[in-house]
């Protein structure tokens, strides 16, 4: 059995989904690849070649023995599935998706895994991209109560450019603008992922809570900017609150463009580009070299862009819909890693 997965890109929403905002994800066309046989015995071997490693266990004891242990979760969410397993399975993980750089590397990898066991069950699963993302979603952040949303999940699992709306129940649409390429900018920074989603997450949530206190029915949905002072904050969660509202507004600026077959390229870089200032100057997840590389592309010509996942280093994403050579370039000479991108399909059987 041998099926692969993309990573993704976040266009518009970065930062708002474990919040409960909406958020517009791009699958990308770098994959990671899966590919296993059955074993004689009851143990999985995984080989990660990449990473020169090595992941083993027994289908007899899946307890958790590190943080993040998702082949074991994975595992495990699709024997609450009623999936059965009579024994392991020898596998070999391969990626060019760049590793812990903010591109949904950990959730391809999750996808494949789940789409994989759900093909070598002793009774095949036929589950559609849409329950695989959910039950990656639980195998890595329900099983682990970590903080996040559903963004890579769902977008590694589905493919292309969707739509996510988290409440009041989960949403999905696929949009199908003419976008053209973009380039990907690997930082070669490593990052803290989790901790910087504990900050910028808690800090937030923190604001809704205070505000809910004063008034029960607030929504992050509905709050107008114009509103804000009605509330009895400090000046930092003032400017906190008043740019995740931007935020969400430009996202919705952002939708409107690209509901459209032939959407306005330059308005789509220009708001990718005030989507990063956000980023940028309130949630302070940018890098030097992140700024360096993003200066680089829009001087080669990019039309606009911003860093990508989480923060703190990973990678940036430039939009330009042709002839992205230039900006490969570009981003080479400031001591980056750049890939020519476009929208990709979902997880699938190769």
């Amino acid at each position: 059995m041998e099926l692969s997965t993309p990573g993704r890109i976040c266009l518009f929403g970065e930062h708002q989904d474990y919040l409960g905002l909406p958020v517009i994800p791009m699958a990308i066309s770098l994959r990671a690849r899966f590919i296993g046989e059955n074993r004689s015995d009851r143990k999985f071997l995984i080989n990660k070649p990449d990473l020169n490693e090595v992941d083993s266990f027994s289908l007899d004891d899946l307890t958790y023995t590190k943080p993040r242990d998702y082949f074991k979760s994975g595992v495990r969410v699709c024997l609450n599935e009623g999936l059965t397993f009579s024994n392991g399975f020898e596998c070999e993980l391969t990626s060019e998706i760049p590793m812990k750089a903010g591109t949904g590397s950990s959730s391809a990898i999750t996808v494949s895994w789940i789409h994989f066991l759900s093909q070598m069950a002793d009774e095949p699963a036929d589950w559609d991209q849409r329950k695989i993302g959910s039950l990656a979603y639980t195998a890595e952040v329900v099983e682990f109560n970590e903080p996040g949303g559903m963004m890579d999940q769902y977008s590694t699992a589905l493919g292309d450019l969707i739509y996510i709306e988290s409440e009041p129940e989960i949403s999905i649409k696929s949009l199908k603008p003419n976008l053209g390429t973009f380039v990907l900018g690997d930082s070669c920074e490593p990052k803290d992922t989790m901790g910087i989603l504990q900050r910028c997450g808690d800090s937030r949530l923190a604001i809704v809570e205070k505000i809910k206190s004063q008034n029960p029915d607030f929504s992050l949905h509905e709050i107008g900017l114009d509103e804000i002072s009605q509330y009895n904050l400090y000046t930092d969660e003032t400017t906190l609150l008043s740019e995740t509202i931007r935020n969400r507004d430009l996202l919705r600026q952002a939708l409107l463009e690209l509901k459209k077959a032939d959407p306005d390229h330059e308005k789509i870089g220009h708001l990718l580009s005030e989507h990063h200032t956000i980023l940028r100057d309130v949630l302070k997840v940018s890098t030097p070299k992140i700024e360096t590389m993003l200066d680089a592309a829009m001087n080669a010509g990019a039309l606009g862009g911003k860093i990508n996942g989480s923060g703190g280093g990973g990678c940036m994403f430039a939009y330009i819909p042709q002839n992205p050579e230039k900006v490969v370039e570009a981003i080479e000479k400031t001591g980056g890693k750049a890939y020519i991108i476009h929208s990709e399909a979902g997880t699938r059987i190769d």
